[in-house]
């Protein structure tokens, strides 16, 4: 199983805080670093210094690390054209060394798109959106050189695109589709992602929705094989019990609660719960880092958990 870094800045973080996690995740060992794509604080956070934009942070964070593959959980899809977005992701793959992947999705929180002035379609529409936003940007990468792209959707429409610039990785990055709906999402994960992700739900759960998503790459005519299944869950690990006390203490959380909604406890207890998820097929476990402060919690994770992965 391979462990990667996942940061939620909309509760309160710069540029420079987000830098340290991803070159401490570079160096440590660890697959990724990712970062959500909100504009607004969730909770009680005061957000501050204010939201950063995801494609931005990650195209500095690209040039400030060598190894670490980068990306989002998830890019909304009614934040960006499709044709715009496709030109930043490959225009990151490329100031990265070809380190990127996309994680795609519909958007859920309205209140982030009152705040900056963002239109929120229902659910149906934002779903339409996402797979002609799914369409357009697989199409444009994956159009030869030299030749043209177009597209005549309902909501998007794209007329002879020199469907440029190419990504590093051919034909794109690798796309990431997450949830669990039983129907669409499933779809749209066998049509068009490498990976499906799960976030924050019991091992069970977990499993389940895996299952969802490989019947519906059977019915696709797709080896389900090829699909990478990953999971997120947050993370809150200590050498001893007052270490792990306090480590749930500064992200306002349970340590009771968090053995049972995340991965917390002892190096040891992280590790049998990651090889839970492991029984279930999950290849990749994005951790949850709250406390984006605390690079000595991720350097006891690489030190105490990572080596156990192995042979997850």
């Amino acid at each position: 199983m391979l462990l990667r870094i996942f940061t939620e800045p909309q509760q309160g973080a710069s540029y420079d805080d987000l830098l340290a996690v991803a070159q401490a995740a570079d160096s440590l060992g660890f697959d990724a670093f990712f970062r959500s794509d909100h504009y607004l604080a969730m909770g009680d956070s005061d957000g501050l210094p204010g939201p950063t934009d995801a494609w931005v942070t990650l195209a500095g964070i690209a040039r400030e690390t060598s190894r670490v593959r980068l990306g989002t959980l998830v890019t909304s899809a009614t934040f960006r054209y499709p044709g715009p977005l496709a030109v930043s992701v490959a225009e990151v793959d490329a100031m990265s060394g070809g380190r990127v992947e996309l994680g795609l999705g519909a958007g859920w929180y309205d209140a982030e798109h009152s705040a900056y002035g963002i239109p929120f379609p229902p659910l149906g529409e934002r779903f339409e959106r996402l797979e002609e936003q799914l369409r357009v940007i697989t199409g444009l990468w994956g159009t030869p050189d030299g030749e043209q792209f177009s597209f005549d959707g309902r909501h998007y429409r794209v007329a002879d695109s020199p469907a440029l610039p190419k990504p590093v990785q051919r034909p794109g990055p690798p796309i990431i589709v997450g949830g669990g709906g039983p129907r669409r999402t499933p779809r749209l994960a066998a049509t068009f992602a490498s990976e499906f992700n799960l976030a924050f739900r019991s091992v069970g759960d977990t499993g389940a929705q895996f299952d969802l998503v490989r019947e519906a790459c059977r019915s696709a005519g797709r080896d389900p094989v090829g699909m990478t299944f990953s999971a997120a869950q947050v993370v809150c690990c200590g050498r001893d019990e007052a270490e792990v006390s306090r480590r749930a203490a500064a992200i306002g959380r349970e340590v009771d609660e968090l053995r049972t909604n995340g991965l917390c406890g002892t190096p040891a207890e992280v590790v049998a719960k990651l090889a839970t998820f492991a029984e279930v097929g999950t290849a990749r476990l994005y951790l949850q880092v709250l406390d984006l402060g605390d690079l000595d919690h991720l350097a006891l994770v690489a030190e105490e958990v990572l080596p156990a992965c192995a042979a997850l």
